[in-house]
């Protein structure tokens, strides 16, 4: 029996974001996830650190990972499109939940329960550590979209402008002191050259 759960993942290599949107540099869906990874960690870290909280660091940086798994077969749906249109949302959601079951049954018996919840942590206990970690997965999922806009405007792409600063609105509703800290200490080198990161180094 094979199984091919594994080699769909690294398909997320081909899924492009941003598709309505006019980039410098294109990134996939597998950049991203790495990306929501280390922010995830970074998040909890800080957390944990400055904020006396006692988050699994390692643990969220593996719920982000798969974070978006399911677009292997849904795709990226660009957020104007998904987030304007209730019916358009629930269709996608319910779409997510059937791709991210397709990927579950590729994954050999014995090993199901540990990715299960990994493709579909919304389905975790009220109360778990993976429920309690969703919020700072999805934290470091917006903060990777108002990263990817810095970046943008930095090289001087207006077309992520209106972006930028509604994602920041959102990051700041989302009311993490960890966004906060992120945003005063580590956000600012996003928006500098190589040559001005290296000089302040």
């Amino acid at each position: 029996m094979n199984y091919h759960f594994s080699a769909y993942l690294y398909r997320l290599q081909y899924i492009q974001r941003w598709s309505l949107m006019r980039s410098t540099a294109p990134e996939n869906v597998a950049q991203h996830s790495f990306q929501v990874a280390l922010l995830a960690h970074m998040l909890c870290s800080i957390g944990n650190v400055h904020f006396g909280r006692s988050l699994n660091a390692d643990r969220a940086a593996t719920m982000a990972l798969f974070h978006d798994a399911s677009e292997v077969f849904t795709g990226d749906i660009a957020t104007p499109v998904k987030h304007n249109n209730p019916r358009l949302l629930s269709s996608f959601r319910e779409m997510e939940r059937a791709a991210a079951e397709r990927l579950t049954a590729m994954i050999p018996p014995e090993l199901g329960a540990i990715y299960t919840l990994l493709l579909q942590p919304q389905d975790s206990p009220a109360g778990s550590e993976d429920a309690g970690l969703l919020r700072y997965v999805k934290a470091a999922d917006v903060l990777d979209a108002y990263l990817k806009c810095v970046w943008e405007t930095a090289a001087g792409n207006r077309e992520f402008a209106a972006a930028k600063e509604q994602t920041l609105a959102k990051l700041t509703g989302l009311a993490l002191p960890e966004i906060k800290y992120f945003l005063v200490h580590m956000a600012p080198g996003f928006e500098m050259s190589l040559d001005e990161l290296s000089a302040e180094n």
